[in-house]
């Protein structure tokens, strides 16, 4: 779906698309590498600091900003759903649990079944390291739906639906799984040769808090993930 208005280039987020915008929403397209919002750490240049910079067109004196709807982890690429008003963003987290979310995966290995569900109750520990526990006390209820798309030699790319969002929940899941996402150093393995993380957030589907049509949007693949699969071009069905 286009932008309502077609924006300055001028103002446009550093190394951020704009999928659409309107004035009660602003979709992006972030990419890898690149924090949605700030820690003590990193608290200028994030998805969030682009995005707000824009809205304000260079201008740290206008009173425009943005809402945090949802996050996509620093080496997560993909559609990312922010908030121009306090309103939209109440309107649209009230309704996440019906909000559609599609993400393309390249896991090491090949999975015993094409397709399926990984179910588990997610914890984190004081190191801020997410794991499974069967303790229902203790972690949250966490469901990952994914189909095979394609195979290599080495890799299977996959097609995932959230039907929860917990952090860190994809990468977690396919690790204890056992295929551990392409370029996880933190759950996958130090060893992994790949400098990205293969994880794009691929669509998110919903209503408009607002006028309530169904709207959806898509980000364009990353290069990165053809030339893992050993493709010259655009994977194949994408």
């Amino acid at each position: 779906m286009a932008a309502n208005q077609s924006p300055s280039s001028r103002h446009r987020p550093g190394g951020m698309k704009i999928l659409y915008e309107d004035r009660d929403l602003l979709v992006v397209d972030k990419p890898s590498g690149l924090l949605t919002m700030g820690t003590e750490r990193d608290k200028t240049r994030t998805a969030y600091a682009l995005a707000t910079d824009y809205v304000r067109k260079g201008n740290p004196k206008s009173r425009h900003r943005l809402f945090i709807v949802h996050r996509l982890d620093r080496d997560t690429s993909g559609v990312l759903l922010l908030a121009k008003t306090e309103a939209a963003k109440t309107a649209l987290q009230g309704g996440w649990d019906s909000t559609q979310k599609s993400y393309l995966a390249i896991v090491h290995g090949h999975l015993a079944s094409r397709e399926g569900t990984i179910s588990s109750y997610l914890a984190e520990n004081s190191a801020h390291n997410v794991y499974s526990t069967p303790d229902p006390q203790q972690g949250k209820l966490s469901h990952t739906a994914y189909k095979v798309l394609q195979e290599s030699k080495e890799f299977s790319l996959l097609e995932i639906t959230l039907l929860t969002g917990r952090k860190n929940q994809i990468r977690v899941h396919f690790s204890e799984l056992g295929h551990p996402l392409v370029g996880d150093r933190k759950y996958g393995g130090e060893k992994d040769s790949s400098p990205r993380l293969a994880l794009h957030a691929r669509s998110i589907s919903f209503r408009h808090p607002f006028d309530g049509r169904a709207i959806s949007f898509e980000a364009e693949v990353p290069d990165h993930f053809p030339r893992l699969m050993g493709k010259k071009g655009r994977l194949e069905r994408l």
